[in-house]
């Protein structure tokens, strides 16, 4: 499994400097923030906003949640991804991916900061696994998933009642899947090329839009 995910986090790598070169670097609350953003219809500007506001509520409501962060990473990443954050412990690096937190309408900054509470569980797992109970060669991916769930519902319920509801909701039925579901097989290579067509939809519609304007 730590094979694998060195790999994954190679592959986003090569796809991250194919798609745009070295990625831009930034200080966001204290944290290296690479951002590689392919995307003209997102700004990078209002992604970073994002990420201070989510990493903000994780300060305010636990504090000591991010101290761990600051101690198991050595950056965050930003960039198209085909889920909404990974951990890449050849890197050690935190990735939230790009849309996701470009997506305000839809996703709060409280759904983004809990995404970044489950990757920095499995960060601290990968940095702790021994003292935590975690094998780190065979590791039982659906019981550290739900570490991360059940870490995802304790911050929710940290928050005021109406900005941690959807965090809420989301972790409790999360932790009532099989062991199957809630840590699948996934087929990277059709969920990158999934993600590519969607986010070139995205860029499309966006153009058409633009030019309709002007």
């Amino acid at each position: 499994m730590r094979r694998w995910l060195g790999q994954l986090g190679d592959r986003w790598r090569n796809r991250i400097d194919r798609a745009r070169g070295a990625p831009e670097t930034h200080l966001v609350r204290g944290f290296p923030v690479a951002v590689a953003n392919p995307r003209p219809d997102i700004e990078t500007g209002f992604v970073l906003q994002r990420l201070d506001d989510a990493l903000a509520l994780i300060e305010r409501y636990q504090p000591w949640r991010l101290a761990h962060l600051r101690r198991d990473l050595h950056h965050i990443s930003v960039a198209p991804f085909p889920c909404r954050g990974a951990y890449l412990p050849a890197e050690r690096a935190m990735l939230t991916e790009l849309s996701f937190l470009a997506r305000a309408a839809e996703f709060t900054a409280a759904q983004v900061a809990s995404s970044i509470v489950h990757e920095g569980v499995h960060a601290r797992v990968h940095q702790m696994g021994d003292r935590l109970g975690f094998d780190r060669v065979g590791r039982d991916m659906a019981r550290e998933e739900r570490l991360c769930r059940r870490a995802e519902l304790a911050f929710g319920e940290s928050l005021p009642s109406d900005v941690g509801g959807a965090v809420i909701a989301r972790a409790t039925q999360s932790l009532q899947l099989a062991d199957d579901e809630v840590a699948p097989e996934v087929d990277w290579a059709a969920a990158h090329a999934a993600k590519h067509r969607s986010d070139a939809e995205a860029v499309r519609a966006w153009e058409l839009k633009r030019k309709g304007s002007g």
